[in-house]
């Protein structure tokens, strides 16, 4: 069955992403795109139509969830691996959120994305056996509150997770840096974080991973 499974991957790192197509033709796979960050994996997604994508989740341009949504938005019918490194609860609930097929990790031997593969091919849902499924309550309390925040907060939380000032948000986003500030003071309350100078930031900082995929 393996050989008849086109499949699509894409990592930004240059030597995993070769291993992990040098594992895959081991198993008879058709690898017909391998790509090195989100934007080239949607395109190609879309103009290849894979049976299936193993995705990373932080790529340049745009994350693996991302691009599974785009693609969902395009109705394409491709099914979804996530293949990462992230064992955090928030990233395997987001992952059942989108109704993705796979995820596994990357510690794990090649047989068990075989196994996943065949799996998702076939209409199943397969997650690391590393964990179980989550739910809902089991999420981080402190990132549950960030479905408290607006749009707008919400798109500020990532630009200060990606390291800019707030002046450098308010050219991002053509606002004032009064605004900016504002909406900082309203993010602290909304997370109950405490008024030091830098508690937004390096809150952010520490959930970055997730702030960023999200």
């Amino acid at each position: 069955m393996s050989d008849k499974i086109s499949l699509l991957v894409a990592d930004d790192h240059p030597i995993l992403l070769k291993g992990l197509v040098d594992e895959l033709e081991t198993f008879n796979y058709n690898v017909v795109a391998a790509v090195n960050n989100g934007a080239m994996a949607l395109s190609e997604i879309t103009s290849l139509k894979p049976e299936v994508a193993i995705l990373d989740i932080q790529m340049p341009l745009l994350t693996g969830f991302e691009v599974i949504q785009k693609s969902k938005d395009k109705n394409l019918n491709t099914k979804f691996i996530i293949l990462t490194s992230h064992k955090e609860k928030g990233f395997i609930l987001k992952a059942q959120k989108l109704n993705i097929h796979g995820y596994i990790l990357k510690d794990e031997p090649s047989v068990e994305l075989h196994k996943c593969i065949q799996a998702v091919a076939s209409g199943e849902t397969y997650f690391s056996s590393e964990f179980k499924r989550v739910n809902q309550d089991e999420v981080s309390p402190e990132l549950e509150k960030m479905k408290f925040l607006s749009p707008s907060e919400r798109t500020i939380v990532r630009l200060v997770a990606q390291g800019n000032s707030s002046k450098d948000i308010a050219n991002i986003i053509s606002i004032s840096s009064r605004t900016v500030e504002k909406h900082r003071s309203n993010i602290i309350k909304k997370l109950d974080l405490t008024n030091e100078m830098d508690a937004l930031s390096n809150w952010a900082q520490e959930h970055k991973d997730f702030i960023l995929s999200i």
